[in-house]
């Protein structure tokens, strides 16, 4: 019996899929605990109106983040700390500081999380970071670091 699933299912399939399943377990299983419907007609359109709606939301943000992107690559945020001699800072910029120097001087909302900093920047001059705005989709902002 075909199926649509509700939720995912261990060892059967994911949310939205359409799967075979066996009678009984189809219908001892599945549908009194509301995890499949039956894939008739109505529910297959069902199905597809909801794909197609998931879709445009994945596209709309997909496009959101690629402006991001060149807003994001465009501009070189900076920062000012204490240091001393040789370019050292006394202490570290962390993703935390760049996420809010980025919202203080642009308004751009970046979660801490999504910047890639494999460690904290502890030199003065322009440092490339890399921030993940979608899967697949990352920018490059340049930070220039300067001693008060």
């Amino acid at each position: 019996m075909k199926v649509i699933l509700l939720k995912d299912v261990k060892g059967l399939g994911k949310e939205g899929d359409l799967v075979n399943a066996k009678d009984g377990y189809a219908r001892n299983f599945l549908f009194p605990k509301n995890l499949a419907v039956e894939a008739n007609a109505s529910n297959l359109k069902k199905l597809e109106e909801k794909k197609a709606i998931e879709d445009a939301r994945i596209e709309k943000e997909k496009k959101e983040a690629l402006e991001l992107k060149d807003k994001i690559e465009k501009t070189t945020i900076k920062i000012d700390a204490k240091g001393g001699t040789g370019g050292r800072l006394f202490g570290s910029i962390t993703s935390a500081d760049i996420a809010q120097e980025l919202k203080k001087q642009y308004k751009i909302n970046i979660d801490k999380k999504k910047i890639d900093l494999k460690e904290n920047i502890k030199t003065t001059g322009i440092t490339e970071v890399e921030i993940k705005l979608y899967p697949e989709i990352s920018a490059t902002l340049k930070v220039n670091i300067q001693v008060e």
